[in-house]
């Protein structure tokens, strides 16, 4: 017995010995759903073993409300982790403030050429060209639709990205859906998320379809092109459809479309509705592609990314960590968790719900080849603060072109407050 304990003993202390000597890096993940947090502990455990006496993560959990402001805080305080996942919008306003490193010369060229374009797209800073965050995941956007519906109104149904409705065949459809007694709303626009990021995630692809935008990408200013025609005749075709009653109110909540009263015949949102819209439709579930409004077909994107500070004292551990989470083993492991888009093409083509033939491939094809990211630009928050004011003043009537100057001075302002943020804009 007492050699069993000595055994015991000299191997904990032999373990404890290994782990003095191993590289501790501090990893930022924000809390979102439990089975994602589940999933990162889990993948945090594996690391450790799999690279045991050599380095060390420890998660540090932040909730989700919090982390930006907290990465900022950090950031003024020079006291960023060695890794920290960031939502793909604020990437640009870290790095601006010299708080990230590039990536580019740890990333592998197997790596980049099986990660989705809009994933690159995402975690590139328009100035230097180098790539400063990679995501284990992306976003979809998407037209879903009840083919009960769709079939009875003697509306088309496309099948493929290439095969999308144009505004005319768009709005024929609203017209024809709203005029079967079953339907309130021909459409579900998820006015209910209210004052958030879903206004300018969801609606500034139907300006970059006219060929408007948030701002513009190559003078980097927003005058011009936030309040320029072809933005406005894409807010006043979304405001239409509100006018015209349309459009499921804010008030209505989240369920008008998948709900036991199916009240609306079309819905206009991301993955993340696929779960309560399969259990609430079954076979009367179809996913269409985002219709081409304009000249240009876009979708949104983007989503939370790996990134390592530029602060760290151990890049390449660093590095050995965000690697092992974009194995494609484990990228599957978090996006059967949250159910987000794959972020590699091999992973999606393992994908249950985005490989070949699976229910939500469109979303995958949609991102390897219409998917525009939001303006990667340090004036982002101001943007979006901008756009959402906005965009919630048209839904109530406002004056389209008014409220689009409006938005465009304020960020225009802010820019110009800071000196252009160069190097933009030289």
């Amino acid at each position: 017995m007492r050699k069993l304990l000595a055994a015991l003993l000299l191997i904990g202390a032999v373990g404890l010995w290994a782990w003095a000597d191993a590289v501790e890096i501090e990893v930022w993940w924000h809390t979102g759903k439990p089975e994602e947090l589940a999933v990162m502990t889990a993948q945090i455990e594996e690391f450790n073993e799999r690279h045991a006496g050599e380095i060390r993560a420890r998660l540090v959990s932040i909730p989700e409300g919090d982390y930006t402001d907290e990465m900022r805080a950090a950031a003024l305080a020079n006291a960023l982790p060695d890794v920290a996942i960031l939502d793909g919008p604020t990437l640009a306003s870290f790095v601006w403030g010299g708080y990230l490193q590039p990536l580019d010369g740890y990333i592998s060229d197997e790596l980049l050429d099986d990660l989705l374009p809009s994933v690159v797209d995402q975690g590139t800073y328009p100035p230097d060209g180098k790539i400063y965050a990679v995501g284990s995941f992306d976003s979809g956007l998407a037209m879903w639709g009840n083919r009960e519906y769709l079939e009875e109104a003697g509306v088309r149904i496309p099948e493929g990205v290439d095969d999308a409705w144009t505004m005319d065949e768009f709005n024929d459809a609203l017209r024809k859906l709203a005029e079967l007694p079953d339907v309130r709303w021909p459409l579900d626009l998820k006015l209910n998320y209210g004052a958030d990021e879903w206004l300018p995630y969801g609606f500034s692809p139907i300006m970059q379809s006219f060929g408007g935008d948030l701002i513009n990408r190559d003078t980097w200013q927003a005058a011009g092109t936030m309040d320029g025609i072809e933005s406005v005749l894409a807010m006043t075709l979304f405001q239409y459809w509100i006018d015209e009653g349309w459009v499921v109110p804010a008030g209505r909540g989240d369920d008008a479309f998948y709900g036991d009263a199916r009240e609306a015949a079309l819905a206009y949102v991301g993955h993340w509705m696929w779960e309560p819209h399969n259990e609430g439709l079954g076979d009367d579930l179809v996913l269409l592609p985002v219709p081409q409004f304009g000249a240009h077909h876009v979708t949104g994107m983007g989503s939370y990314a790996w990134s390592m500070p530029a602060g760290t004292d151990y890049p390449d551990e660093a590095w050995t960590f965000i690697e092992f989470l974009l194995e494609p083993e484990e990228i599957l492991r978090i996006t059967d968790a949250n159910g987000a888009v794959p972020s590699r093409i091999s992973a999606i083509g393992m994908s249950d719900l985005y490989g070949p033939g699976a229910p939500l491939e469109l979303f995958a094809q949609q991102l390897e080849t219409i998917a525009v990211e939001r303006p990667v630009h340090p004036v982002y928050p101001v943007i979006s603060t901008a756009f959402i004011d906005a965009a919630l003043n048209i839904i109530d009537g406002a004056d389209v072109r008014q409220e689009l100057e409006r938005a465009a001075r304020r960020i225009d302002e802010d820019i110009e407050d800071n000196r252009g943020y160069p190097p933009f804009g030289d």
